[in-house]
C-alpha cells in the first residue's frame, strides 16, 4: 500500500504539493480546502478545487473538476495508467468516480476518519466485485494536508461564534440605549 522507492517519494510530494495550491484556492474562497491533481507521464492533465458552496452543487468536489478536466485532456473517460493526488481522502461519490474512471492509483494526504472511503470508514477502491481497483498509496506531506484542514475548520468555528455574539450584540445594545 504505501511501498515507496525515494524517487517514487520525492515525485509523490512533488504533485502533492500542486494539490495543496488547488487546496489553497479552495481555502482563499472559503471553501473546504481540497485539492486534487491527475498525472499521466509525469504530467498534470488536470486539477481541481473544492466549490460546493460556491457553486452550490454537491457535486463540485475536488476530484471531480480533475476527473473532468484530466478526461477532456486524455479524449477519454477511462484514465488508465493516470494517478490522482489529493490533500483529503476521497469521499463515496469521488470513491466510486475514480472507479468509474479506471484510474490506476490514488495518493492521499490525509485520511478522513468521518467519511473517508479510501480505506477510513470503507474502501470503494479495493472492493474486488467492481472491474477495476486502485493502488493507494496515503500519508503523502500529512502534515500540511491535515493542518490546513484544522486550521480552516478552528477558523470557521471562531467566525460562527464572531456572528453569533454579532447577532446578539444588537439586542443587548438597543437594551442598555437611555430613552430620550
Amino acid at each position: 500500500m504505501n511501498d515507496r522507492t525515494p524517487e517514487t517519494g520525492r515525485t509523490d510530494e512533488k504533485f502533492m504539493r500542486e494539490a495543496l495550491r488547488q487546496a489553497k484556492k479552495a481555502y482563499a474562497i472559503n471553501e473546504t480546502p481540497i485539492g486534487c491533481v491527475i498525472t499521466h507521464g509525469g504530467k498534470i492533465i488536470g486539477r481541481g478545487y473544492n466549490r460546493r458552496n460556491t457553486e452550490r452543487n454537491p457535486l463540485a468536489h475536488a476530484e471531480i473538476a480533475a476527473i473532468r478536466k484530466a478526461s477532456r485532456k486524455m479524449g477519454d473517460w477511462r484514465l488508465e495508467d493516470c494517478t490522482l493526488y489529493v490533500t483529503l481522502e476521497p469521499c463515496q461519490m469521488c470513491a466510486g468516480a475514480i472507479i468509474q474512471a479506471r484510474i490506476s492509483r490514488v495518493v492521499i494526504g490525509c485520511m478522513n476518519p468521518k467519511a473517508g472511503c479510501a480505506g477510513s470508514v470503507l474502501n470503494l477502491l479495493k472492493i474486488e466485485q467492481f472491474n477495476h481497483q486502485a493502488d493507494l498509496t496515503t500519508g503523502v506531506l500529512e502534515q500540511e494536508c491535515s493542518d490546513m484542514m484544522k486550521q480552516f475548520f478552528r477558523e470557521l468555528r471562531e467566525k460562527k461564534k464572531q456572528e453569533k455574539c454579532n447577532k446578539k450584540t444588537p439586542d443587548h445594545a438597543a437594551a442598555d440605549t437611555p430613552e430620550t
